[in-house]
């Protein structure tokens, strides 16, 4: 690595939250910016999105990792850039094309946010993501996070970027007592790593501690403190607490619903519906379902129109932020194509029709069938 890297002193001025136990330890923080420089240059992932680091594809690569795993995301993200490489691609694109290249992904609120954006980025920027953290922080869907890790990344530019690995790497650091689920916690972090951002290596640092809390600094088991190159700066490994670290307010338990779900074949098709077009995974594509006991299946049918007979297949649960559906599938039999559903081909299915990953054990079953 060519360039010399000269951590940046953080002031005595810190803002420390009032329900803290005691002040963060962040005298070490300068000290960590070169060992995790180096340590990353050597154990950095290689990862789609990072041998060609332009503005759209960190944005495409950082929406899609929220919430969800680097090894999913791999191919979501090869297949999304080549059925849209350009933003004017993805500003142009039909919803349903949109929606089945996000299928699994869940969230798609954050896809429909994608297109918005990109929409406005064709009117206002002539199709290129502004080199701007405040412009990017105005674009639908794109948070401070977002926005620091295009604009860092990208573009160069000195913005810190803490997502929830940062939080606990320097929490871990530090000892920081605080809870991560306050603003003022994260605005306190967030001003300490911006303190310690060396340039011009803004966004290989700001990647360099999102990959140690990845790889290293373990979410929901012990961390692997052997591997770390800075322990030797890290208050939380020094006094044997990283356990304790971040701490987090305890989430409201989640709303559980019981959900029949139905796989309706006729002639070589099967129903689908469409869900309303607002709240949960609106204007997607379901199988038939309904939220009630195995006792009532046999009234939905009649409801419906249809003279068949509900056969309990499987089970299964999803979990979404607030509601969690434990659901019970049948397999029906249809003597007709009810106009209520839209029928279509498990080729049709596959190809065309979005469908949530609610359903995916559903949908393994039915194709097991045809």
């Amino acid at each position: 690595m060519t360039e010399e890297i000269r951590p940046v002193q953080l002031s005595l001025q810190e803002i420390i939250p009032a329900d803290n136990k005691r002040p963060p330890q962040t005298d070490a923080l300068p000290q960590m910016v070169a060992p995790l420089l180096h340590w990353f240059e050597g154990h950095a992932r290689i990862l789609p999105w990072r041998n060609e680091p332009t503005g759209y594809r960190v944005w495409v690569s950082e929406i899609m990792l929220q919430q969800t795993r680097v090894e999913a995301v791999k191919p979501y993200f090869q297949r999304f850039l080549e059925a849209l490489p350009t933003i004017q691609c993805l500003a142009e694109a039909e919803e349903q094309t949109l929606l089945k290249l996000w299928e699994g992904l869940g969230y798609y609120n954050r896809v429909r946010n994608m297109q918005k954006c990109a929409q406005v980025v064709m009117e206002q920027y002539g199709g290129e993501l502004p080199a701007d953290y405040e412009a990017l922080l105005q674009l639908p869907g794109i948070g401070p996070y977002t926005a620091g890790a295009i604009a860092s990344i990208a573009y160069g530019l000195p913005v810190p970027a803490v997502d929830g690995n940062v939080l606990r790497v320097i929490t871990r650091l530090t000892a920081n007592g605080g809870d991560i689920m306050k603003q003022s916690v994260k605005n306190e972090i967030t001003k300490q790593v911006q303190e310690i951002l060396p340039h011009p290596m803004t966004g290989a640092f700001n990647q360099a501690l999102m990959e140690l809390g990845a790889t290293v600094c373990l979410p929901n088991g012990a961390p692997l403190c052997d591997q770390c190159p800075v322990s030797a700066q890290c208050a939380a490994f020094r006094e044997n607490t990283m356990l304790q670290y971040p701490v987090k307010a305890a989430k409201k338990p989640r709303r559980v619903e019981q959900r029949l779900v139905f796989l309706i074949h006729h002639q070589g098709k099967i129903a689908l519906q469409k869900r309303p077009s607002t709240g949960l995974l609106a204007d997607l594509w379901e199988f038939p379902q309904k939220e009630g006991n195995i006792a009532q299946a046999q009234a939905f049918l009649e409801a419906w129109g249809m003279e068949a007979k509900a056969v309990p297949l499987l089970t299964a649960k999803h979990i979404f932020t607030h509601i969690e559906w434990h659901m019970t599938g049948f397999w029906v039999e249809a003597k007709e194509a009810v106009p209520v559903f839209q029928w279509v081909t498990p080729r049709q299915l596959k190809q065309d029709y979005p469908l949530p990953s609610a359903f995916a054990a559903f949908e393994k079953e039915l194709f097991r069938r045809f």
